[in-house]
């Protein structure tokens, strides 16, 4: 909220069960130039009346029927779930020190005895009021500060994650001088978490990490990973090393985005029956080497490479599927193939 010009802007809420007092109340502030004042001699009506507007101030009596001035100070915390800062300034012909303190400990700002002194009202209320727009300025102050830091974080965040294609661009520019294979496969990998039931935040760090699985190629010679036939031994004995290679040059990074990219780096070709890089089996290969797996292998079948022509997306599929629990975890199959199914609606 933004604090009004004056103190003579503010709404001023008056709750007393007498009339008598919210019409001496009302003749007092009226005369000294508030012009937004309303009140009720009936505390059970405050949810409704809170539905137009929350007040700066509260002029609050304790004493009165079916809702005291202790249960309506509760009720208003219960309904202040945005947490404004709203003082409340007692009026009371209950002079106890009890009572008071009581007041006080439920969340009165101040406290006034009946019959108060004119004067002595005008100036609590102003003290009162002043709080309450120095804390607004600070509510005000501090959400521009978020919005500033949450403007900040964005442009780092674009920053990385441009960085980060670039760097994976790098790695894929002899066979794909476009990056779409890689950027194919952050989204795939992306959609593929979001349907297993990965949290967004998560699963849009999957899709970011995911186009740097293959980051070690860059070690790897061109007369291995252009060569249009297939690898003798030696040749796939060069080719496996790019996990390794991927994994050194991104592990020791304090981004988790690096570190989640070593790790899929690492373990992409790992297979779920045990047979792949390295031996891990099933569960044991981190889940997010497991769908980059799928997705990067389903790309690579549909899409043309210098060694193999595209494959059709259906046959690509079914490939896909028999492997599942073979090569891929049988889980990650069943959400990538609910991602592959799944009609593309425009916009």
């Amino acid at each position: 909220m933004h604090p009004p010009e004056t103190h003579h802007d503010a709404r001023i809420l008056v709750i007393d069960d007498e009339p008598t007092n919210v019409l001496l109340l009302r003749r007092i502030l009226g005369h000294e130039g508030y012009r937004h004042v309303h009140a009720t001699t009936n505390p059970m009506a405050l949810p409704e009346m809170l539905e137009h507007g929350w007040p700066d101030l509260v002029l609050l009596d304790l004493n009165m029927p079916g809702m005291d001035g202790f249960e309506v100070m509760g009720l208003l915390e219960d309904l202040n779930d945005h947490g404004t800062f709203l003082p409340i300034l007692v009026l009371t012909a209950d002079a106890n020190t009890a009572t008071r303190d009581r007041a006080l400990a439920g969340g009165a700002m101040d406290f006034v005895t009946k019959p108060f002194d004119r004067t002595e009202v005008l100036l609590r209320m102003h003290n009162l009021l002043q709080t309450r727009w120095l804390h607004a300025r600070l509510e005000d102050h501090n959400r521009m500060l978020e919005s500033r830091v949450r403007d900040r974080t964005a442009e780092l965040w674009r920053a990385q994650a441009e960085t980060v294609d670039r760097l994976a661009l790098a790695a894929e520019f002899r066979d794909d001088q476009t990056g779409k294979h890689i950027r194919r496969v952050g989204d795939t990998s992306r959609a593929i978490a979001l349907e297993l039931g990965i949290d967004h935040d998560r699963a849009e760090l999957i899709g970011l990490a995911a186009p740097l699985h293959d980051l070690g190629k860059i070690k790897v010679p061109d007369r291995v990973l252009l060569k249009p036939g297939p690898l003798d031994e030696d040749e796939f004995a060069i080719i496996r090393t790019h996990t390794e290679v991927g994994h050194e040059l991104l592990r020791d990074s304090e981004s988790p985005l690096l570190q989640l990219a070593s790790v899929m780096a690492l373990h992409h070709h790992d297979r779920w029956d045990g047979h792949g890089y390295h031996d891990l089996r099933a569960e044991e290969i981190p889940l997010e080497a497991r769908i980059v797996s799928v997705a990067d292998v389903y790309d690579a079948l549909t899409h043309e490479r210098c060694y193999k022509a595209a494959w059709p997306e259906d046959i690509a599929r079914k490939e896909i599927a028999d492997a599942s629990g073979q090569q891929f975890d049988p889980a990650v199959v069943e959400a990538f193939l609910e991602v592959v199914d799944r009609p593309v609606t425009a916009g």
